[in-house]
């Protein structure tokens, strides 16, 4: 039993020193600098930054500055790359805070540039300071780190007014939405109706003269419906009923309506057709003309 607790209190404490030894994630050779417009080389302010300790002076950061940071991410004491890296600025009266991801290389290095112009637009209305905190996290049990690095004083243009920021979305219930469809199409007018299909019955004389010309012979009419005369009645009828159900399509049926019934017609059309041109086909091999 002796043995038992002693290996137990050994484990007991190898896990608490392990976690005590657990690395953290910090900085290293971080500076952060405001660059006005035309300043050239060494006419920014520049100063080093200390993990936990932030600047007691705040950075002035006017509509045409730049404000850089740049800093060496490090697990424990290796430099190292993190899953996450930004820069968090949040305004003291209203709580209000944006992220700036850093861009970070695989030896640490990382940096975060920004004007004044990538700021909201309430920061550009307030009148208090900003905190400008780094933070740094990533997989595994290393603690993440997450402190305030320094402060921005936000310099507006007073030319500029600062544009009205925009109404925040909200969730919730939406007004309800009333569609209005398009009314059904109709058919043309009367009259161009009329004047068509008197065209088309004017049309009927001149079809039957070609024919006659061509060498059309009704005296054919009892043979060939004696041969054939439920082909022949079918095809006819067939014929009619399609030209009805154009007909009932353009005047009152909708397309749902009129193809199953083409469908349908139009398959009696092609088998008794084809019935009734084997029996005339059969009458010209006879010799019958």
């Amino acid at each position: 039993m002796r043995i038992l607790s002693g290996l137990l209190s050994a484990s007991v404490f190898a896990l608490s020193a392990t976690h005590a030894l657990a690395a953290s994630w910090t900085f290293t050779d971080a500076t952060v600098s405001v660059q006005g417009k035309g300043t050239g080389v060494g006419g920014a302010r520049k100063d080093n930054l200390t993990p936990g300790k932030p600047l007691a002076k705040e950075f002035d950061l006017g509509p045409n500055d730049s404000l850089k940071v740049i800093l060496t991410t490090q697990e424990g004491k290796s430099a190292k790359r993190p899953h996450q890296a930004f820069l968090l600025l949040k305004d003291s009266s209203s709580n209000l805070d944006v992220s700036y991801p850093l861009s970070v290389k695989e030896s640490g290095k990382a940096k975060v540039d920004l004007t004044q112009k990538e700021l909201p637009t309430q920061f550009l209305k307030s009148q208090s300071k900003v905190s400008a905190s780094l933070v740094i996290a990533s997989f595994g049990s290393s603690t993440g780190y997450n402190s305030e690095a320094f402060s921005l004083n936000v310099i507006s243009d007073k030319g500029v007014s600062a544009s009205t920021a925009e109404k925040p979305l909200r969730y919730g219930k939406l007004p309800e939405i009333h569609h209005i469809f398009r009314a059904d199409q109709k058919s043309p007018n009367v009259l161009i109706s009329t004047i068509f299909t008197l065209g088309a019955i004017a049309a009927l004389p001149i079809l039957l003269g070609a024919w006659l010309f061509l060498g059309g012979n009704i005296n054919h009419f009892s043979k060939a419906m004696s041969d054939a005369p439920i082909a022949h009645a079918l095809f006819v009828g067939s014929i009619i009923g399609l030209e009805g159900i154009l007909f009932m399509y353009y005047s009152v049926w909708n397309l749902f309506q009129a193809l199953p019934a083409l469908v349908a017609v139009g398959l009696i059309t092609f088998v008794s057709g084809s019935r009734a041109l084997t029996e005339v086909q059969d009458r010209r091999l006879a010799g019958l003309r």
